[in-house]
Protein backbone atom coordinates (compact mmCIF):
# COMPACT_ATOMS: atom_id res chain seq x y z
CA UNK A 1 0.00 0.00 0.00
CA UNK A 2 1.43 3.41 -0.90
CA UNK A 3 1.75 6.34 1.51
CA UNK A 4 -1.24 8.21 0.03
CA UNK A 5 -3.52 5.20 0.46
CA UNK A 6 -2.44 4.71 4.07
CA UNK A 7 -2.96 8.39 4.86
CA UNK A 8 -6.37 8.39 3.19
CA UNK A 9 -7.53 5.44 5.30
CA UNK A 10 -6.18 7.07 8.46
CA UNK A 11 -7.84 10.37 7.57
CA UNK A 12 -11.21 8.68 7.04
CA UNK A 13 -10.88 6.90 10.36
CA UNK A 14 -10.29 10.19 12.19
CA UNK A 15 -13.04 12.12 10.42
CA UNK A 16 -15.50 9.31 11.14
CA UNK A 17 -14.67 9.49 14.87
CA UNK A 18 -17.74 9.35 17.07
CA UNK A 19 -18.30 12.23 19.45
CA UNK A 20 -19.39 11.03 22.87
CA UNK A 21 -21.07 12.93 25.68
CA UNK A 22 -20.79 12.55 29.44
CA UNK A 23 -22.59 14.47 32.18
CA UNK A 24 -22.32 14.08 35.95
CA UNK A 25 -25.00 14.65 38.59
CA UNK A 26 -23.88 18.29 39.02
CA UNK A 27 -24.63 18.87 35.30
CA UNK A 28 -20.93 19.25 34.41
CA UNK A 29 -19.49 17.23 31.60
CA UNK A 30 -17.93 17.13 28.17
CA UNK A 31 -18.27 16.20 24.56
CA UNK A 32 -15.23 14.07 23.77
CA UNK A 33 -13.63 11.83 21.17
CA UNK A 34 -11.53 8.71 21.65
CA UNK A 35 -9.00 7.04 19.38
CA UNK A 36 -7.77 3.56 20.24
CA UNK A 37 -9.42 3.70 23.65
CA UNK A 38 -7.66 6.95 24.55
CA UNK A 39 -9.40 10.33 24.81
CA UNK A 40 -7.86 12.67 22.21
CA UNK A 41 -10.22 15.64 22.38
CA UNK A 42 -12.60 17.26 24.84
CA UNK A 43 -15.05 20.16 25.04
CA UNK A 44 -15.82 20.92 28.70
CA UNK A 45 -19.35 22.14 29.43
CA UNK A 46 -21.80 22.94 32.20
CA UNK A 47 -25.59 23.01 32.05
CA UNK A 48 -28.21 25.13 33.76
CA UNK A 49 -31.94 25.09 33.10
CA UNK A 50 -31.64 27.30 30.01
CA UNK A 51 -27.93 27.55 29.20
CA UNK A 52 -25.12 25.30 28.03
CA UNK A 53 -21.82 26.98 28.96
CA UNK A 54 -18.71 25.90 27.07
CA UNK A 55 -15.57 26.42 29.15
CA UNK A 56 -12.76 24.86 27.15
CA UNK A 57 -12.02 22.88 24.00
CA UNK A 58 -8.82 20.91 23.55
CA UNK A 59 -7.50 18.39 21.03
CA UNK A 60 -4.25 16.49 21.58
CA UNK A 61 -1.48 18.15 19.53
CA UNK A 62 -0.87 15.07 17.39
CA UNK A 63 -4.56 15.05 16.41
CA UNK A 64 -4.87 18.76 15.52
CA UNK A 65 -5.92 19.75 12.02
CA UNK A 66 -8.24 16.78 11.56
CA UNK A 67 -11.54 18.51 12.27
CA UNK A 68 -12.12 17.05 15.72
CA UNK A 69 -12.80 20.40 17.43
CA UNK A 70 -15.37 21.23 14.75
CA UNK A 71 -17.03 17.82 15.16
CA UNK A 72 -17.33 18.43 18.91
CA UNK A 73 -18.71 21.92 18.21
CA UNK A 74 -21.32 20.49 15.83
CA UNK A 75 -22.33 17.85 18.39
CA UNK A 76 -22.60 20.44 21.16
CA UNK A 77 -24.73 22.78 19.01
CA UNK A 78 -27.00 19.90 17.95
CA UNK A 79 -27.45 18.95 21.62
CA UNK A 80 -28.25 22.58 22.57
CA UNK A 81 -30.85 22.79 19.80
CA UNK A 82 -32.43 19.46 20.75
CA UNK A 83 -32.64 20.51 24.41
CA UNK A 84 -33.78 24.10 23.71
CA UNK A 85 -30.67 25.60 25.34
CA UNK A 86 -28.76 28.80 24.67
CA UNK A 87 -24.96 28.50 24.41
CA UNK A 88 -22.65 30.72 26.46
CA UNK A 89 -19.30 30.37 24.65
CA UNK A 90 -16.64 31.17 27.27
CA UNK A 91 -14.23 28.92 25.36
CA UNK A 92 -12.03 30.89 22.96
CA UNK A 93 -12.45 28.37 20.13
CA UNK A 94 -16.26 28.21 20.35
CA UNK A 95 -16.60 31.98 20.76
CA UNK A 96 -14.37 32.48 17.71
CA UNK A 97 -16.48 30.12 15.61
CA UNK A 98 -19.69 31.84 16.72
CA UNK A 99 -18.20 35.26 15.80
CA UNK A 100 -16.95 34.04 12.40
CA UNK A 101 -20.20 32.27 11.48
CA UNK A 102 -23.04 34.08 13.28
CA UNK A 103 -25.60 32.89 10.72
CA UNK A 104 -24.92 29.26 11.73
CA UNK A 105 -25.28 29.84 15.45
CA UNK A 106 -27.60 32.81 15.98
CA UNK A 107 -30.44 30.59 17.21
CA UNK A 108 -28.36 29.20 20.10
CA UNK A 109 -25.83 31.97 20.81
CA UNK A 110 -26.45 33.64 24.17
CA UNK A 111 -24.81 37.03 23.71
Amino acid sequence: MDIFARNTLHFKKIIMAEIKFKLDNRRRGAFYVEEGGKQVGEMVIGLSETTLTVYHTEVNPEMEGRGLARKMLDAMVAYAREQGLQVMPLCEYVHGQFRRHPEEFSDVWKQ
